[in-house]
């Protein structure tokens, strides 16, 4: 190819002779001008390779550039394409993606599915090893403050006569002093475990992180109203005293920093994530592999303090029972989705009347 070398030096163009020719780290390009003079030739990593384009789209003329040694320009922008991939050149792959659809689409799903694989495995996984390192005192702070949130926005002071409080309260007591460290997946995690109760929406408890264990009266009322005996109440505090100890909050709390994290600094803002802290806690729901990790928890709690399991799972399904027929509290069915509620499925009965099933063994 013929080319026009402005080298710096002079203000005229000096006609050149071009050649790519192959080299491993890439087309060299050599200048050699028609005038005799000595010619010079350019690594491959010293020149600015112009970006590539379609067939149909190509320039009137190629421009590249060669730091400082000025710059070339050649005519023959179609020749200058084939020379390039013919002394083994190869386009960035940006380059590659604006000028190949095939190239772009192929980049898009495997960008696409590396996103859903890290979302599916690799945040849980980076979540679970970050939350070993948040400090108690945090989760304490964190629990304090949606606390706050939920008793000015749906919960009241509970109406359960003190006495019936107490008796549910030796009965927490006496799980609580059950965990054992095997039972623990953070070993050296020891959050000190609390119950409180609440009114104002319909049958529910929920764990925040730093064990406090809230249950509502609707809750209470209504195992009284199915006529179960407190066993059914214990194996749902169990469950939640299973939240507490796997840290599923502050797991599910993690995972959406991580998330919003990689989301702000993608799109160069990061501003929301203040907000994250005490808020967050309304807004989140267990995963069923959570739900499986707190059912098989309860199971093995509930062995030590010699409480049977079907109570509970006669619970639940009366409360799943409650809410498929519609006869939840107006207040309850959007409470619940808020408060990481436990929707009581067969499947999850079934395996609590079976001692675990399969999943705790």
């Amino acid at each position: 190819m013929r080319g026009r070398w402005f080298d710096g030096r002079s203000s005229r163009p000096r006609e050149v002779d071009v050649r790519l020719e192959p080299a491993p780290g890439g087309p060299t390009l050599v200048l050699l001008p028609v005038d005799g003079t000595p010619g010079e030739s350019f690594a491959a990593r010293d020149v600015e390779w112009p970006e590539a384009w379609s067939a149909k789209r190509a320039p009137k003329r190629v421009t590249v550039a060669l730091g400082d040694a000025g710059t070339l320009e050649v005519d023959e922008p179609l020749a200058w394409q084939s020379a390039f991939e013919a002394a083994g050149g190869r386009n960035r792959l940006a380059t590659r993606m604006q000028t190949r659809w095939k190239t772009f689409l192929t980049v898009f799903l495997l960008a696409g599915l590396g996103l859903a694989a890290f979302y599916r495995w690799g945040t849980p996984w980076a979540a679970t090893q970050v939350t070993r390192q948040v400090p108690l005192t945090w989760e304490l702070s964190l629990s304090e403050r949606a606390m706050s949130q939920l008793d000015e926005a749906w919960l009241k002071p509970s109406k359960l006569p003190a006495q019936r409080q107490a008796e549910l309260k030796q009965r927490f007591d006496e799980l609580a002093r059950a965990v054992d460290p095997s039972m623990k997946r953070y070993g050296a995690y020891s959050p000190k475990l609390t119950l409180a109760f609440r009114s104002g929406m319909g049958p529910n408890a929920f764990a925040l992180p730093g064990g406090t264990i809230v249950m509502t009266d609707a809750l209470v009322e209504e195992a009284q109203k199915q006529e179960l005996r407190d066993d059914a109440l214990v194996g749902v505090l169990a469950h939640e005293i299973g939240h507490v100890f796997h840290r599923h909050t502050t797991r599910i709390v993690v995972e959406q920093a991580v998330l919003n994290v990689g989301l702000g600094l993608a799109m160069g803002d990061v501003s929301s994530l203040v907000s994250l802290a005490g808020s967050a806690i309304t807004g989140l729901a267990y995963r069923r592999a959570h739900e499986t990790e707190a059912d098989c928890f309860s199971v093995a709690l509930l062995r030590k303090v010699k409480v049977a399991t079907p109570p509970m799972a006669d619970l639940l399904l009366a409360l799943e029972a409650l809410q498929a027929g519609g006869k939840a509290p107006a207040k309850s069915s959007g409470a619940l989705d808020l408060l990481s509620s436990h929707p009581a499925t067969h499947e999850r009965a079934l395996a609590l009347r079976s001692g675990g099933g399969g999943a705790c063994r």
